[in-house]
């Protein structure tokens, strides 16, 4: 089976925390303590993750999407397309360096 391989991206994924921010938190009058005391989280975690200094976890996802009625795959994916970049800014060229195994057919 093979993949087709997908080019990078050209422009920078947005963090979840800024959606959270820009989007979700305006729209309906939340301060940081709000959200956090809403969903049962610190106000600092819930301040980290607004100023993309922590990752969406899958608990954090979880709670985001119950409470603003979505799923917690939309933050999982905002957050994978995230850590994706990062890697492959960080790793590109030693997974460039990576020789594809070709299968073989019997």
């Amino acid at each position: 089976m093979s993949v087709k391989k997908k080019k990078m991206r050209a422009t920078k994924p947005v963090h979840p925390g800024q959606i959270l921010r820009e989007d979700f938190m305006p729209d309906r009058g939340l301060t940081v303590m709000d959200l956090a005391a809403a969903i049962g989280t610190s106000r600092q975690t819930v301040n980290e993750l607004v100023r993309e200094r922590r990752a969406m976890t899958p608990v954090m996802a979880l709670k985001l999407g119950r409470f603003f009625g979505n799923t917690a795959e939309f933050w999982l994916d905002v957050q994978r397309d995230v850590d994706l970049r990062e890697a492959q800014k960080a790793y590109g060229e030693e997974i460039k360096g990576i020789k594809p195994h070709r299968a073989t057919r019997r």
